[in-house]
């Protein structure tokens, strides 16, 4: 397996934005922080940079995270912000340098395209974490902050979730994949859609219809990517709606509906996703899942 080296003061960071627009205000308690720390950082052009929704035309954005990818003195790369395009440039994205000296990529939501494109054609692991936009002033010392930080250099990270009734019991050593589902169901048939088979599948979504995460989950499961799970950890879905006709039943409900006859361990409520509390998962490698009567824990290896 191809990994990229642990991180220690000194090395670079490169912070890029290949999706949605950030303002540079935005990214500067990142920088702030990390230079704290003793690393140093690269600011790409598309931090500021705008075209309408994005940070920039598809060109600039892939030209810039193209740049990243091939700099041999960056150790790490952080995206500023999510929210839409990853799916515009991945394709055109050459990753042969890259291979040749590997960066950790982190960042959560759009940027699953980017994580699971890598898990589907190189195995190679990365960081789903907060993006440098959700660093603030007074939140340096968070959980989600210095998760980060601990998965960047290499340390353990281990999450204690209570009991759900909706949890299905069990305990498994597996690599961890995943993140945002309905980036997951629009990767299906492509070339970055990973292998599930054998792994724990981590998903998380936000603002979407309980009818919309039915739909997905029905999509992953009819092609056959719910069946070979070892486990199932489900985080944040928050800011769900409900249509004016009621849908029936719960986002919890959904999920157990399309996973419980398989018997792999469930486990609801992880700190991960779209919420103030987005804990660092390192994707691709093996994590411990253990769910109990009392509580459920989620440990890397």
């Amino acid at each position: 397996m191809i990994q990229a080296p642990y991180l220690t003061p000194g090395m670079k960071i490169g912070i890029t934005c290949p999706s949605g627009y950030v303002d540079a205000a935005r990214v500067e308690q990142a920088i702030r922080l990390l230079h704290s720390l003793g690393y140093e950082t690269v600011l790409g052009k598309t931090i500021g940079l705008g075209d309408y929704y994005f940070a920039g035309s598809d060109q600039e954005r892939l030209a810039d995270l193209q740049a990243m990818l091939d700099d041999t003195s960056l150790a790490a790369i952080w995206m500023g912000r999510g929210g839409y395009g990853m799916s515009r440039i991945i394709d055109q994205l050459d990753f042969t340098n890259f291979l040749k000296h590997p960066k950790w990529i982190c960042g959560f939501s759009d940027i699953t395209v980017l994580h699971s494109h890598l898990q589907a054609q190189f195995a190679l692991p990365t960081i789903h974490a907060l993006m440098c936009g959700s660093v603030i002033a007074d939140n340096w010392q968070s959980a989600p902050v210095q998760s980060l930080l601990l998965a960047l250099e290499g340390k353990s990270l281990s999450y204690e979730m209570p009991a759900h009734p909706l949890n299905i019991l069990g305990s498994v050593t597996a690599p961890l994949v995943g993140g945002n589902l309905a980036i997951l169901a629009n990767l299906t048939g492509s070339a970055s859609q990973f292998q599930t088979a054998g792994n724990i599948l981590f998903i998380e979504d936000i603002g979407e219809h309980l009818y919309q995460i039915d739909r997905m989950l029905y999509n992953l499961k009819r092609s056959g990517q719910l069946k070979e799970l070892k486990g199932l950890v489900v985080g944040s879905f928050t800011d769900m709606e409900d249509t004016e006709r009621p849908f029936g039943q719960s986002l919890e409900e959904i999920i157990w509906d399309k996973v419980a006859e398989y018997g792999y361990p469930v486990c609801f409520n992880v700190p991960c996703g779209h919420q103030y509390d987005n804990r660092a998962l390192r994707l691709g490698m093996p994590y411990q899942l253990a769910v109990l009567e009392e509580k459920a824990t989620l440990s890397s290896l």
